[in-house]
Order: structure tokens, then C-alpha cells, then sequence
């Protein structure tokens, strides 16, 4: 049974002429646009209204990317993903109950603009969009080279078209400029060859750690109260950091994907265990460890996430006492 809400959503861009690509680009932005809004015009009385249904908008596109995630079995970003509408609705019922906007809902809704629009600009521009997978795959293939772990090589750009067969970005004749047409979830590729030409994994932007990265831009760069000084330290901390991570991270999962091709966990391969699993929980881990470290210069950032999470503990702490009483 197909899942519903997406359903619904994706035959209403059917029936207006609309590909899915770009009416789920159509959805983000708009969110990114009504939040925008709500933080850069605070003192507009309606600015609650506005944000509100940027949250919607935020929570039903990343709704709408749980279905793919169940498809390669992430379960991680498939919880995630999933989670995030009624987690929209939620945040849009406490801005419209609330007649002036807490300080801390304020700096959420200037972070996920701040780094939404950045993430899907990039996103959108082709030619961004190759050079990061490029640096990506690079990188990957200096560490492992450095290390000592092989020999590799990085092959063509390809276009992962939706509805017809994969082709080089040098027999594509699509805009390079602003993506016009729908890909699929691939996207944008190169394939990482071992030294005998087998194919050892393929790179996409989702790879890049971009993600990581943006939402460190986004809460750092929504601190309006911090001087730009901090918020630069903050940044200059943050994001160098990720990306070395992220190259240790791709190497590891390359190196293991080669050398044990045969491994399996009840079914799980090496590739899906390391990139689903083993590499997911350790990159939530070293991002909470890189929140603690900034936390120290930038305490209004702890402050602010503990605000925006009390909700959460309340409702922790209700289920609790519920289930010890009974």
C-alpha cells in the first residue's frame, strides 16, 4: 500500500505539471521562505503565523524522503525523516500559541533557514553540486592513498536521470547552472574503483558531509545575539573538523567494503552495515561531542537547545511518572 500523505502530495504536483524533484525543492524553499520571515521580521505581529507554516512546509519535505530512506534501509534517517511532520506540527501549534515568539523558538526558526537555503543552493546548482561530490571522492581517495590502503580511482560524473538510463555529465545536455529537470534520488555520481577496476562504492553529495556541516552554519549562524567574532570562531571549529571526520569516515567504509566483501550481520552487508549503522551512530556521536566543545564559547547555543528540548523532557518526565504510578 502506497504511503498516503506522499500520495497525496506528489499526484497534486502531478496534476499542476510539476515534477516530483521540483515540487519537493518547491516545498523546502517555501518553508525556508516563511521561516526566513518569522526571524528576520520578529516584530511583525503575524511573524507566528508566518513561521508556523514554515514549519509545515520544513517537516513535510523531510517527511517525504522516509520512503527512499526505507528503500536502502537506513533506519536511522528512515526514524528521523518519519518523525519530522509531526515534529513540524508541534513546533507550528507552540509559535501560534505563543503571543511573543520565545527567544530559543526564535534561533530555531533562523537556524533551519540559515541552513536550509545554503544546503539547496548548492543543491540546485549543478556545477556546485559536481564540485563538492569531486572534492569528496578526492579526498577520500588521498586519505585512503595516504594510509596506505590501496589504490584507487575516481571515475566519470554521471547523471542518475529519472525514468531513463544513468549517462556521463559529458553527454548530458541539461542546464549546469540550475537544475531544471527531475534526477533521481542519485543524483549527481562518480563511481570509486579499486585497483583491479571493480566498483568499491559510488560518491553523492549525501556523502559530502554537507549535511553535518549546514546545521552547524545554520545554529551558529542564528545566534543574533553573539558578536560575528564568536560565531566565526564557532564556525572555524566546527566545520574543518566535520570534513576531516568525514574523510576518515568515507575511507573507513571503502576500505571495509573492499576488504570484506563476503562479511554479513544477519543479512546486513558490509557496505550497509558500516554506511547505515556503524557510520551513523558515530557521526551523531562526534557531532553532540562537537556541540559540547562549542558550548564553551558559544553557552547561548546550550541555552537555547535546552529551551527548545524542555518540552520534550516534560513530556518525558509525565510518561514516566504516569507509568510509575500505575
Amino acid at each position: 500500500m502506497e504511503e498516503p500523505i506522499g500520495y497525496l502530495v506528489f499526484s497534486f504536483g502531478e496534476a499542476i505539471g510539476v515534477n516530483p524533484m521540483a515540487l519537493e525543492l518547491a516545498i523546502i524553499m517555501i518553508g525556508a521562505l516563511f521561516l526566513g520571515l518569522g526571524f528576520h521580521r520578529q516584530n511583525y505581529q503575524k511573524s507566528r503565523y508566518l513561521a508556523a507554516l514554515g514549519w509545515i512546509f520544513m517537516g513535510l519535505y523531510f517527511y517525504l524522503q522516509s520512503e527512499y530512506y526505507v528503500e536502502i534501509s537506513d533506519p536511522v534517517l528512515v526514524l528521523m525523516t518519519a518523525s519530522a511532520l509531526p515534529g513540524s506540527i508541534a513546533l507550528a501549534i507552540w509559535e501560534i500559541k505563543n503571543e511573543k515568539t520565545p527567544e530559543a523558538l526564535q534561533w530555531l526558526r533562523g537556524c533551519f533557514t540559515w541552513a536550509v537555503v545554503p544546503y539547496f543552493v548548492i543543491f540546485s546548482v549543478p556545477y556546485l553540486n559536481m564540485a563538492l561530490i569531486q572534492l569528496t571522492a578526492e579526498s577520500t581517495e588521498l586519505m585512503l592513498e595516504f594510509c596506505g590502503l590501496g589504490n584507487y580511482h575516481i571515475g566519470e560524473m554521471m547523471v542518475a536521470r529519472d525514468g531513463t538510463p544513468d549517462v556521463p555529465v559529458s553527454e548530458w545536455d541539461g542546464n549546469k547552472l540550475i537544475l531544471t529537470e527531475s534526477l533521481a534520488k542519485e543524483g549527481f555520481y562518480v563511481q570509486f574503483f579499486d585497483s583491479d577496476g571493480r566498483v568499491i562504492v559510488q560518491f553523492i553529495m549525501a556523502c559530502s558531509g554537507l549535511q553535518s556541516m549546514i546545521i552547524f552554519v545554520g545554529a551558529i549562524g542564528a545566534l543574533s545575539s553573539v558578536s560575528w567574532k564568536r560565531r566565526a570562531r564557532g564556525l572555524l571549529i566546527a566545520l574543518p573538523t566535520i570534513y576531516v571526520l568525514n574523510m576518515f569516515r568515507n575511507a573507513g567504509i571503502v576500505w571495509l567494503t573492499e576488504v570484506y566483501p563476503n562479511w554479513s550481520l544477519m543479512g546486513i552487508e558490509m557496505f550497509d552495515f558500516t554506511h547505515s549503522y556503524a557510520a551513523k551512530v558515530i557521526s551523531l556521536f562526534a557531532m553532540f561531542l562537537m556541540a559540547i566543545a562549542l558550548f564553551d564559547l558559544l553557552p547561548e547555543l546550550h541555552r537555547h537547545i535546552m529551551k527548545i528540548l524542555n518540552p520534550i523532557f516534560d513530556v518525558a518526565e509525565r510518561i514516566t511518572g504516569t507509568s510509575k504510578s500505575s
